[in-house]
């Protein structure tokens, strides 16, 4: 067996198929490298017992603890039996349950006194921890009455115990043998590091670490294995990253200078307001960048609100004084619109260019969208190949082949999250000079604040500028969590805020996780069972249409309430939003379609309706609607979630702070398992196992500094076999178009 073939041996001929099959679907592990890879989340200690104080609500978790006491209890009449199984840990205490024909081998088994290991989703009932049903493995030497129990104990007498990630089907310690069985291989793991990094830095070797991560006898053991795979981790992403800001360079773009007494200068003269030192300090850097022979690729991210949308609609006023055009893709009609509008309105006479009334310096400024009618997206397009229209702002549409520019000089791309890379792609293929292909420069925008470290990994590819500022005249945000479970009258109360809001000339927003119509609606499409299975037997999420109505006839009777979601027809939601922005509309039932660039400075007030739902940039960036105008703004986390649930504390979170940046490291040590490579674009599972991007910015730093030495020294690691086979395993389909396309 070669070297790379014993990590790429499928799980189903060592482990057998039933296993290798649950490995698959549950946890995404499909050959010995993936299993190896899989690393342990913790380790107990011999005679420690787990703090069952400490677990999270609604997760899988796996615990040694000791059986304080057991009771049979029976019901209807004798004829239902339950077993409840006190658990202890010295300090804290768990509950069990078992029901039914479940109850005869525990009951037998969990003597008081005895130790086991148990696995199973923490829930709550009348207030207390409990697993419902756990599989458990008995630890006690007495007990060890066969195999499978002998090799739990002498697992367990050796100093630490693997905790792995796992699911229902497959618990830790049958993860942990599945693991005896493929550790021989380990020892041919192919090490990525260069020898001189490894000595260097006094790293363990690649198969080494393996084994130690896997099979510690000691904490130091421990920690020697996580300081190398974390290198492991680090260094792979960014010689990849590297490698492609080294080819960025070799790319040819042309240099767009903006002419003296231009549109910018008309544009900058006509401003009510001066630029705030961000502002201008992040212009002068994007103006360098677009004055070089190679193409910009440049992230501007800032706190909703920083005014990211005139920088760059000066960014690309500079690029039509150079002659070349500008375009800018939003992810929805609604917001390609919004950002059409208030473009025009900013600019004036100025983005009437060669109209009658037009200003001299001017240029056009076109919208193109999917469900423009066939006569003014013909004009657009011909306003785009002639060189015309200097600006376009539009969606998807933009990319489609039948759309060609004169000279496209600039792509400005609104919130990155939401745009898959093909379509970025596909858009500066179409940059054309002198009739040759240049690449255009290229500005990312987002509204989501994100760490230093988060962006050298993520957005590695990328220079950074960062507006942190807000303009004179922005409004401090009220924020406060809503428990309507537990505190009823505190959700009647907000209904009352919204109505004072109103009586007050102001207007709200009231945002629902669902659009509710037969299409969206789950326990429709697929049956009332399978919908209640899917959310663990919870509630579908709330809906707009229903809550828009249950408003209308309840609390809010009297006012203007309407819907916006993302189903209805654009010139419906145009309709709406005009209607909202002009104040003929009260109160706004919406869906996250109002989360980036709708701006009414009179909306005051938010409500959001199962605010547990979201994510934690999510709620900010909803947040960032309300507050727009001199009034402050007030923001209402509805939610049901359990006072002592992960969901309350993050939303506890966003109410306590108003930091766009601290909310992103609370929000990624959280979401710990997006795939920070791939983004949520790609949809596969996370690259990064140990590495954790908030905590170990010193790795990512010395990561990035080794990495970009090495390719500027071998761009191809041409003598770095090694290095290159690693990169080909992170480096997936997906993962490499996705770096290709950056």
């Amino acid at each position: 067996m070669d070297r790379v073939s014993a990590f790429e041996e499928p799980l189903k001929k060592l482990l057998g198929g039933p296993t290798a099959k649950v490995m698959a679907e549950h946890l995404d592990l499909h050959t010995v490298g993936d299993l190896l890879h899989h690393y342990p989340r913790r380790y107990e200690e011999r005679g420690r017992l787990t703090a069952l104080t400490d677990l999270p609500l609604d997760e899988h978790v796996t615990v040694v603890a000791q059986v304080a006491d057991a009771r049979v209890l029976t019901f209807n009449g004798g004829r239902g039996k339950r077993l409840e199984v006190t658990l202890t840990d010295g300090h804290g205490r768990l509950q069990l349950v078992f029901f039914g024909h479940g109850v005869h081998k525990p009951h037998k088994d969990l003597l008081p006194g005895r130790r086991a290991m148990f696995a199973g989703k923490v829930s709550a009932f009348n207030r207390k921890m409990q697993l419902a049903h756990p599989t458990y493995q008995l630890l006690d030497a007495s007990s060890a009455d066969d195999a499978e129990a002998t090799e739990a104990v002498d697992a367990f007498a050796g100093k630490l115990l693997p905790i792995y990630p796992a699911c229902k089907q497959l618990d830790s310690w049958r993860i942990a043998k599945a693991v005896d069985a493929v550790l021989p291989s380990a020892r041919e793991a192919v090490d990525p590091l260069p020898e001189a990094l490894r000595e260097g830095r006094g790293l363990t070797s690649l198969p080494e670490a393996l084994l130690k991560i896997h099979r510690p006898a000691t904490k130091a053991d421990v920690a020697a294995a996580q300081d190398r795979l974390k290198w492991d981790e680090a260094f792979v992403l960014q010689v990849a990253l590297a490698r492609r800001r080294y080819a960025d360079t070799q790319l040819p773009a042309v240099a767009r200078r903006p002419a003296p007494n231009g549109l910018l200068d008309a544009f900058d003269a006509k401003l009510p307001f001066t630029l705030t030192d961000g502002q201008q300090k992040v212009s002068k850097e994007i103006f360098d960048d677009l004055a070089t022979e190679h193409p910009m690729h440049r992230l501007l991210q800032g706190e909703v609100g920083s005014g990211k949308t005139m920088v760059a609609l000066r960014a690309m006023l500079a690029v039509v004084d150079a002659g070349g055009q500008a375009a800018m893709l939003a992810p929805t009609e609604v917001l390609a619109q919004q950002h059409h509008r208030s473009i025009t309105e900013m600019m004036g006479e100025l983005a009437e260019g060669g109209m009658l009334g037009g200003a001299e310096q001017g240029t056009k400024v076109v919208l193109l969208t999917g469900s423009m009618g066939t006569a003014a997206r013909r004009q657009a397009l011909l306003d785009l190949v002639t060189g015309e229209a200097g600006i376009v702002i539009g969606t998807h549409a933009l990319i489609e082949d039948k759309v060609k520019f004169h000279d496209l000089g600039l792509v400005v791309v609104d919130e990155q999250h939401r745009f898959g890379v093909e379509q970025r792609d596909a858009l500066r293929s179409k940059a054309h000079s002198q009739g040759e292909r240049r690449s255009p420069h290229l500005l990312v925008m987002t509204a989501t604040p994100i760490p230093r470290t988060v962006a050298m990994t993520v957005f590695g590819d990328l220079e950074t500028s960062v507006l942190d500022q807000l303009p004179a005249g922005r409004s401090p945000i009220a924020s406060h969590v809503v428990p309507a479970k537990d505190k009823p009258h505190f959700l009647s109360r907000a209904w009352e805020r919204v109505r004072e809001e109103v009586e007050n000339g102001h207007q709200a927003y009231v945002v629902c996780p669902r659009i509710g119509d037969d299409e969206d609606d789950p326990a429709k499409k697929k049956g009332k069972k399978a919908a209640a299975e899917e959310e663990g037997d919870k509630r579908p999420p709330l809906a707009v249409l229903e809550i828009a109505e249950q408003l209308a006839k309840g609390p809010l009777h009297g006012l203007r309430v309407e819907v916006l979601h993302g189903r209805m027809q654009p010139d419906d939601k145009d309709d709406v939003m005009r209607r909202f922005a002009a104040g003929d509309v009260d109160v706004l039932v919406a869906t996250t379609v109002i989360e980036v660039g709708v701006n009414v400075p009179n909306a005051t007030a938010m409500v959001i309706m199962d605010a547990d739902r979201f994510g934690v940039s999510q709620l900010h960036q909803l947040r960032g609607r309300v507050g727009r105008g001199s009034a402050p703004g007030l923001c209402l986390l509805v939610t049901e979630a359990h006072e002592a649930s992960p969901a309350r504390a993050r939303l506890s979170a966003v109410a306590a702070t108003l930091d766009g940046f601290e909310l992103s490291r609370i929000d990624l040590e959280q979401r710990r398992e997006g795939d920070v490579l791939g983004q949520a674009q790609s949809g596969v599972r996370s690259s990064l196992r140990v590495l954790n991007v908030i905590d170990d910015e010193e790795v990512i730093a010395a990561a990035r500094q080794e990495a970009v030495a090495v390719v500027a020294a071998d761009p191809e690691l041409a003598h770095l076999p090694e290095l290159r086979t690693a990169l080909d395993a992170l480096l997936d389909k997906e993962r490499e178009e996705y770096l290709d396309k950056g």
